[in-house]
């Protein structure tokens, strides 16, 4: 027998032919020769039907749908593309990713399914969120670091405080002279604060509380900022090296609660015909919100969708089987949620084909011997993206730790400027110093000259 075989590529009428690539299920071969006849065509859906005329030993020949449409019912009840084909007998099988539905099977016959799928949703991949030049401060939230702030400047202030109180922290400031009056106290203002900075940084500091209530203070802070330094080492090495992907959609439900990024199917397809048909609440808000606004929500082929998700805030419905090939081949799209509904795809023959029960046979033989994952495996793999490259860890730029050395140089310069006014303050007051000793000079010898 010669069958005739429909594949979803375009065909104008006077003669030129337009295609439609729709991979991995039928594409043109990449051949620098003139290919002719079924040699034209490659893909998943062509080594499927090589598969079965293998089996059931049957020649074919490949035609072009006019209309290049799967198949979709009118309000009048007229069908187009792949199903109008079949029903009016111009051809013979249709092999290609043609879901079954209630209203296709109503027209035609299919075959057992030979990929099963479901409804998913294509969308851009969201930008990683820890790149910024202070993303050393991402560990934290801002109120906890204003927290660690009144915190450092509370425990500083109560330190001087109580050291002022105690009389263990008052020492002889002349030691080989006991009976002196005078008495010192390390913990002036200024040291209260160095002493809690240097516990906070993990560096200690020259001071030592000697009384029994500044010693518990100090140890108080000392833990505290251990569990501090712990916490923040411990997020600082996830913030910096896993990537951290915020999407602002993560379901269909998300989709229908918000208007701002819009979302359709392609026009005149399976996808289209479940939301309108569709009696869940969350689906029917959907389709609202397609059929409103169709010049924008509907795109004429899976290709012009993809091109719209990449270009602009638009997510795509779609079959999640071809989301998943998509993804893998780029790299800026993913599938948001799981799957929303459940279907197949089938081979497609007209009302009451004899050949329907032989396709149904040749495709359980060749899903139950494996031939069916292999031929999927060779279209499928090949992912220019992996999952461990997407989220490889690697050493950190200056994007990332940039910040932290733009504090650094701040300190410095500003120590720097401390250094130079204290310079300069002690030149001064030297210069004024002796110019004091010699206008006292001066005067202590104009006197002695009047005597």
């Amino acid at each position: 027998h010669t069958f005739k075989f429909v594949s979803h590529l375009k065909m104008l009428l006077s003669g030129y032919f337009v295609f439609v690539q729709e991979e991995p299920y039928v594409t043109l071969k990449k051949s620098d020769k003139a290919l002719v006849g079924n040699d034209r065509f490659e893909g998943f859906c062509i080594d499927l039907l090589k598969e079965l005329a293998s089996i059931l030993g049957f020649s074919y020949e490949i035609h072009l749908v006019p209309d290049g449409k799967y198949g979709f019912q009118d309000d009048k009840g007229q069908w187009n593309g792949m199903i109008k084909e079949l029903m009016e007998h111009r051809a013979d099988l249709a092999v290609a990713p043609l879901t079954i539905t209630f209203m296709r099977e109503k027209a035609i016959d299919f075959s057992k399914p030979f990929l099963n799928t479901g409804i998913s949703i294509l969308y851009r991949r969201p930008n990683s969120t820890n790149s910024g030049f202070f993303s050393f401060l991402n560990p934290m939230t801002p109120d906890i670091w204003v927290y660690i702030l009144l915190a450092y400047l509370g425990v500083s202030c109560v330190l001087f405080v109580i050291a002022r109180f105690s009389p263990y922290e008052w020492y002889d400031a002349h030691p080989c002279n006991p009976g002196s009056d005078v008495v010192e106290n390390n913990f002036t203002l200024l040291n209260s604060f160095w002493f809690g900075v240097g516990s906070l940084m993990q560096q200690g500091s020259e001071l030592m509380p000697k009384a029994l209530s500044t010693r518990i203070i100090g140890g108080i802070w000392w833990f505290f900022t251990l569990i501090i330094i712990s916490s923040y080492t411990a997020n600082l090495a996830a913030f910096l090296t896993v990537e951290r992907m915020d999407s602002p959609v993560d379901s269909a439900d998300d989709l229908a609660k918000q208007t701002k990024i819009e979302y359709g199917v392609v026009k005149d397809g399976a996808t289209m015909s479940f939301f309108k048909k569709s009696r869940v609440s969350t689906f029917e808000k959907m389709w609202a919100f397609m059929s409103s606004r169709q010049s924008t929500s509907f795109v004429k082929s899976i290709e012009d969708g993809i091109q719209r998700v990449l270009k602009s805030d638009y997510a795509l419905l779609m079959e999640s089987t071809t989301i998943e090939y998509v993804t893998r081949r780029n790299c800026n799209l993913t599938q948001v949620g799981g799957i929303i509904d459940s279907k197949g795809y089938g081979i497609g023959t007209p009302k009451g084909s004899p050949y329907r029960d032989k396709i149904t046979i040749a495709i359980l033989s060749i899903l139950e011997d494996g031939r069916l994952h292999m031929l999927k495996e060779k279209w499928w793999s090949g992912s220019n993206c992996l999952e461990d490259e997407r989220y490889e860890t690697g050493p950190m730029g200056i994007q990332n730790l940039g910040g932290i050395f733009i504090v650094l140089a701040s300190g410095l310069v500003l120590g720097s400027v401390f250094l130079f006014f204290y310079f300069y303050y002690s030149k001064v007051s030297e210069k004024t110093y002796i110019i004091i000793q010699n206008i006292s000079i001066s005067i202590s010898n104009n006197c002695c000259s009047v005597t």
